[in-house]
């Protein structure tokens, strides 16, 4: 394992002062700094007095630039990478240096902090204990479309980006391809000066957005409410799973599993288990 260290570092998504202490040091004190737009980080470099190199790792230059920076940690120096927001990788560049540096033995260390997908969600006023995280929705509505279409029984809360040009139909979109009344949360600007959080059905969200110019402007994160599961749909996939899980475990076990993981009651599944004579599961 080579000495040098790949730190991939998280950078406030709008207030510049949401910066931990330890991206600070790191920052300070890389040998270069590989930045998604170098004129974004020098702002917050200079916000906070430092002053380090600083090498572009953009999409349409990554794949070249890569190899040079993995090189450079090769030789005992330390890179730091940045995006122009938020946390690297997520929705941004970076995952090729990422793979080419673990692959050449350096060490790579995440520094965390900001994220637009968890600071969306912790203040959506929706379920967070599953999500999936869909990114920017395709530009093209047909394909937008399709993407949400698809999406229509997922039962987890949807996290996307979305920008102001294209906010507007996309919450037409989904309001046609997941329903008028699918609850959702659109965080505009978030940590800026002028954020904005919008919470209710897409009907009531569009209506609000279509009245005032002011929040169509911006970078957005949408939070979807998942699909919701009937309680016999949820019931009979807890039965299916405690059946399943009987060729490996204990019914007691099976059971508390199915009932845990689906949220039923674990008497009334063990009372329907029992019409096959299964015995009854501890509680």
């Amino acid at each position: 394992m080579n000495n040098a260290r790949l730190y991939v570092v998280a950078t406030p998504i709008g207030n510049l002062e949401d910066i931990t202490l330890r991206a600070l040091d790191v920052l300070g004190s890389a040998d270069v700094i590989a930045a998604e737009d170098t004129r974004r980080t020098r702002i917050l470099m200079s916000r906070h007095g430092l002053d380090r190199p600083l090498v572009t790792l953009q999409e349409h230059n990554e794949e070249q630039r890569a190899p040079k920076l993995v090189e450079r940690l090769l030789r005992g120096e330390s890179v730091a990478l940045v995006s122009d927001a938020g946390t690297p990788l997520l929705s941004d560049p970076g995952y090729r240096l990422v793979r080419l540096a673990a692959d050449a033995g350096v060490e790579v260390v995440a520094v965390p902090g900001p994220s637009a997908v968890t600071a969306a969600l912790s203040i959506s006023g929706l379920a967070t204990d599953r999500f999936t995280f869909e990114g920017f929705l395709p530009a093209r509505r047909v394909a937008r479309l399709k993407r949400l279409t698809g999406m229509r029984n997922e039962p987890r809360t949807m996290v996307f980006f979305e920008s102001s040009h294209r906010i507007q139909q996309s919450l037409a979109d989904l309001a046609e391809a997941l329903g008028e009344e699918r609850h959702i949360a659109v965080c505009r600007e978030l940590t800026k000066q002028f954020e904005t959080v919008l919470r209710g059905p897409v009907s009531e969200i569009r209506r609000s957005i279509e009245n005032d110019p002011n929040q169509r402007k911006g970078e957005f994160v949408l939070v979807v409410s998942g699909c919701e599961i009937e309680a016999g749909e949820k019931f009979s996939e807890a039965l299916d799973l405690a059946r399943s899980l009987q060729d490996y475990l204990p019914s007691s076990r099976a059971v508390r599993i199915a009932a845990k993981l689906h949220a039923v009651s674990r008497r009334e599944l063990y009372a329907a288990l029992g019409e096959t004579g299964n015995s009854e599961p501890e509680l």
